[in-house]
């Protein structure tokens, strides 16, 4: 807004009588107004001024540029009713001794004009700001959360300090977590400079990015104590099962030799290669133990238990494979002395699938009908395969075995289509 201008507060004046000072005194009531409604919409103006900044301090969008530019747009307006409101108070020192009548009551025409141009522009100044209502509330939410959000970053950077701290005193080491640390050494630089610089938005962001990393560096610096305690026990834990495996797969070669005694060579063929496996995987196993112990020793602890993992995944598969052996002589032994257990529980799982899929129907459906006698003649085929010198139990064995997944998904789709349990 341009400058007061002089006089604009009125002054010390001598008293005539008669029309000329009835028109001073009016002039100088008009005069008096206009100054009124000169400050007020200095005021508004400076009041609206600090609502656009807060507003501009946060906000980048489409609708926060738009009021910007609305509110530079009143502000040329502004300064053309200030300039003619003041070009109307210096054109007339109502304070002269010879103030004419009609000099007067052109100043109080051109006063009172003014007074209004002001008041006109006070409204829409007004009218304005109350738009500004939603842009303004989400800027002061934004500006009210900035302080306690930079405050949290920074308490959580010093937990997290204090945590790797009290690592070091118990004698573990977090170079991972110190490295992680360090590297919010520049985000903590420029939230201390402030919004001001890198901008409300980016900072409150930055705060709780800096709050939520120093937060989980602080959670591992708590649970490492625990971690390496873990670490040790499965340790010991692995290399316990490694020995008890050793000790299994030696076992595998005599239950290999009564398979090769007693049943044909597809029977056990396919576990030939157990124990050998066998030793490999335990070898390989204790020697990743090695390494993860060093690099438990070391304390890296990623290392170690990337290491454990891959020894516990080389145990369970070789677990697998020797228990295989065991579980493959104790099925041919049972289906052998008494193949009949196997095949009731075939037939019976045929049947039961045959009842359902004729439950409500003349007919079965092809769908459900079609797989299911093929599994009728599949069994008996097995079955078959029994007469002979030296019957393949393991092929019977993989073919009941089969036909019971068959009929299985069969009955699972019957009851899908019906709606009815799995």
């Amino acid at each position: 807004m341009a400058a007061t201008p002089r006089g604009a507060g009125g002054g010390t004046r001598r008293w005539f009588g008669g029309r000329a000072e009835s028109q001073r005194a009016e002039a100088q009531a008009a005069k008096d107004a206009a100054a009124t409604a000169f400050y007020e919409l200095d005021t508004a103006q400076r009041d609206l001024r600090i609502s656009i900044e807060t507003i501009t301090a946060v906000d980048d969008t489409p609708a926060a540029r738009r009021a910007v530019a609305d509110f530079e747009a009143l502000g040329r307006r502004i300064d053309e009713v200030s300039r003619r409101y003041i070009e109307a108070v210096d054109a007339h020192d109502l304070d002269r001794d010879d103030l004419d009548a009609s000099v007067a009551s052109r100043a109080r025409s051109e006063l009172t004009a003014a007074k209004d141009e002001l008041v006109r522009v006070k409204e829409e100044l007004d009218r304005f700001g109350n738009g500004l209502g939603p842009l303004l509330g989400t800027a002061e939410t934004q500006l009210a959360r900035l302080a306690p959000a930079v405050e949290r970053a920074r308490q959580a950077l010093l937990a997290a300090s204090n945590g790797l701290d009290a690592l070091r005193e118990a004698g573990l080491k977090a170079d991972d977590l110190a490295a992680r640390l360090a590297a919010l050494s520049p985000e903590l630089t420029k939230l201390n400079q402030g919004a001001g610089q890198h901008g409300v938005q980016q900072t409150l962001e930055r705060a709780e990015r800096v709050q939520r990393e120093a937060g989980a560096i602080r959670v591992e610096a708590e649970r490492l104590p625990e971690k390496a305690a873990e670490i040790d026990h499965r340790l010991v834990s692995l290399r316990t099962r490694a020995q008890a495996l050793t000790t299994r797969a030696g076992q595998v070669d005599p239950v290999l030799s009564e398979l090769r005694r007693r049943f044909a060579a597809a029977c056990w063929q396919d576990l030939q290669h157990v124990p050998e496996q066998a030793t490999q995987n335990v070898r390989q196993a204790e020697q990743k133990l090695a390494e993860a112990q060093t690099a438990r020793d070391g304390q890296r602890w990623p290392d170690a238990t990337a290491l454990l993992s891959t020894v516990r995944a080389l145990l369970n598969t070789t677990d697998e494979a020797v228990s295989a052996a065991g579980d493959r002589l104790q099925r041919l032994n049972a289906v052998q002395k008494d193949p009949q257990q196997e095949i009731q529980r075939t037939r019976f799982a045929i049947r039961d699938a045959q009842r359902l899929a004729m439950t409500g129907r003349s007919t079965p459906d092809p769908r459900h009908a079609g797989p299911l006698d093929e599994s009728v003649n599949r069994l008996e085929r097995a079955i078959t395969s029994l007469q002979g010198r030296h019957p393949d139990y393991w092929h019977f064995l993989t073919e009941t075995e089969a036909v019971r997944q068959t009929v299985a998904r069969v009955v699972s789709q019957i009851r899908e289509e019906r709606g009815g349990p799995h």
